[in-house]
């Protein structure tokens, strides 16, 4: 999962891009919010992160408007020391998700980008996300399809299969299998237990083992 952040505070950026990296995003940081405009339309971003008080002729607000406007729906979350009720109302009338007030907990960022993941992780209007190596995932039966045919799966392997999904292009953590799957810490070599059995029912080398970290699956 690949996470844009907007914020000139060179301190602070850094604190969060090396956190949100240790929990396994892939985070790209702009101080511009001209810079950071156009990377949304030169790569590929699940989430946007973005300050409102920025560098650069757009502010936060005017940059998540923007976006807008072009049809780009990718979820946001504003970070500001803005307090006042009419700011949270207006940034949520420029399209984000979310709301962060400084300062913050980094913990509280991260769970406040979880759960926006999970709101609109599987909100597309595609039923399938196609997969490498000609596997496709359907969003509405939950299943894992390779030309047509539905590979069956234990419960747990197809609760580890949506998680590698919601994820792909990332790496999906031991301790995020354990919160999202099992909610409570389980012993990761019960998890690579798991995994290789779902690995073994697949012709190909879907699912990637990052050695030491966790596993994850292509964009």
């Amino acid at each position: 999962m690949r996470i844009l952040i907007l914020e000139d505070e060179k301190i602070l950026a850094m604190s969060i891009k090396e956190f949100l990296e240790d929990s396994g995003y892939e985070v790209e940081h702009y101080s511009s919010s001209e810079d950071a405009y156009d990377a949304v339309f030169e790569k590929t971003f699940d989430l946007l992160l973005l300050d409102v008080k920025v560098l650069g002729e757009r502010n936060g607000f005017e940059m998540l408007q923007g976006l807008r406007k072009e049809d780009i729906k990718i979820p946001a979350i504003f970070i500001t020391s803005l307090t006042d009720i009419d700011d949270l109302t207006y940034g949520y009338e420029c399209g984000c998700c979310d709301y962060i007030r400084k300062p913050f907990d980094l913990l509280e960022l991260k769970l406040r980008i979880e759960q926006v993941i999970k709101l609109h992780c599987f909100t597309s209007e595609e039923e399938k996300i196609i997969l490498p190596y000609e596997y496709s995932y359907d969003l509405k039966k939950m299943k894992l399809e390779r030309e047509g045919k539905t590979i069956q799966l234990a419960k747990t392997e197809a609760k580890i299969m949506e998680l590698l999904v919601k994820y792909r292009g990332s790496v999906v953590t031991y301790q995020m299998f354990w919160e999202e799957i099992w909610g409570e810490w389980v012993d990761p070599s019960n998890i690579r237990v798991q995994v290789g059995n779902l690995r073994k029912r697949l012709d190909h080398d879907l699912i990637k083992n990052i050695r030491g970290v966790g596993y994850s699956i292509d964009l």
